[in-house]
């Protein structure tokens, strides 16, 4: 609703305006799946999956620089609206934890109850498993770094301290993409393959991913980086930075999980 004389809302809420994103999203995802099944049922059926990826891709660039611009241009994120993007985060972080669960549920119903075929024993035999002390510790000590870096960042903003939030953001990403490379290299030097029984199976889905989940907050911090060069984030107007640091957060908590019990409980 807005005020006649004068043109303006007399709300705090957004109204959002129509927008072709929800549905250009859609058909991009729905282009994606079906070609992902296309591929597994018929080999050489790649043109779908391709199209649906890139329609997704620039559906997420072009949707976010409209909710960027709604913030930093028409100024529609007032206290409440913030508010409800924060719920909204809270509510997607709840729906990965989620995921999660049942990668740890499978794990554990095969940890603690081997089956015959694997000698009732676990790790089944025959399996090396990873040493958690060595690379598996180095990637722990890399996210727990990560994890005070996007802190003192995010500490940095909300004092008014641009140049502190570059370092930060900086150093953070620079963490992440370590991580990554790190876990890479564990990978390709495995003892044991993807198809190679329940435990490679189990291991390599909790891990991989949380380690594609990595790579997703490393983008979205890398991002966050690119706009606090340009200065679009104030210390009372940071809704996109702080939700990069919740999923890192979460990302980081559910890697000391994963270090625990899959790493070295279970190793």
């Amino acid at each position: 609703m807005a005020d006649s004389a004068h043109g303006t809302a007399n709300h705090e809420y957004h109204m959002v305006k129509p927008s072709p994103w929800p549905v250009i999203g859609a058909l991009g995802g729905g282009g994606l799946g079906l070609g992902g099944v296309v591929i597994f049922m018929h080999t050489g059926q790649l043109w779908l999956m391709t199209i649906g990826g890139i329609v997704v891709i620039l559906t997420m660039y072009f949707w976010w620089r409209d909710v960027i611009r709604e913030a930093l241009v028409e100024n529609e994120h007032t206290q409440v609206v913030q508010r409800g993007l924060r719920f909204g985060m809270v509510l997607f972080i709840a729906s990965e934890v989620m995921f999660f669960a049942a990668f740890f549920w499978a794990f554990f119903n095969a940890a603690i109850m081997p089956p015959d075929v694997i000698e009732n024993t676990w790790p089944p035999p025959g399996v090396e498993t990873i040493p958690a002390w060595r690379l598996p510790f180095v990637n722990t000590l890399l996210l727990l770094t990560s994890g005070a870096t996007v802190t003192w960042a995010h500490h940095a903003l909300r004092h008014g301290n641009q140049q502190q939030l570059v370092y930060g953001l900086a150093l953070t990403v620079a963490l992440g993409v370590a991580f990554i490379g790190v876990q890479g290299y564990e990978y390709a030097h495995a003892a044991f393959g993807f198809r190679d029984g329940i435990y490679p199976s189990t291991f390599f889905m909790a891990t991989g991913f949380h380690g594609f989940h990595v790579t997703v907050g490393a983008i979205f911090l890398a991002v966050c980086l690119y706009r606090a060069l340009k200065r679009q984030f104030k210390p009372d107007q940071h809704i996109g930075l702080e939700a990069a640091a919740w999923y890192w957060h979460f990302v980081d908590v559910v890697w000391l999980f994963l270090f625990i019990w899959v790493y070295w409980w279970a190793g």
